[in-house]
């Protein structure tokens, strides 16, 4: 088995227009999304290997310092299956992006280090 990094991505774009509806369907979408997301991490709790949380403000630290910036990335995962695919299909008609503003997952297998 080997681990893959799922990343939530969402754009400003998406969130402005959940932004924009009204309170009362924002909330019945949130309540659906949480629901629905609760039972995907059920169905999948064997491939979990870390259950991740949402990510904050950017900072971006280079050879010019250190500044703000901003990216599409929402939220993390970490799963383990048997191939890229899998760990992907896992991902399929998730929440984040059928419920909530969500754009997509992004998911990258975790390589292991070279060792010197």
């Amino acid at each position: 088995m080997k681990n893959f990094l799922a990343v939530y991505t969402g754009a400003q774009e998406s969130m402005a227009r959940w932004n924009a509806l009204p309170e009362h369907e924002r909330q019945k979408r949130q309540a659906e999304g949480l629901a629905a997301w609760e039972t995907w991490a059920e169905r999948n709790k064997n491939a979990i290997v870390q259950a991740g949380s949402p990510l904050g403000r950017t900072k971006l630290v280079s050879n010019s310092g250190i500044a703000d910036t901003r990216n599409n990335l929402a939220a993390y995962t970490v799963v383990q299956a048997e191939s890229h695919d899998a760990a992907a299909k896992l991902f399929e008609g998730h929440p984040h992006f059928t419920l909530f503003p969500g754009d997509g997952v992004e998911i990258m297998e975790c390589l292991p280090t070279p060792s010197a």
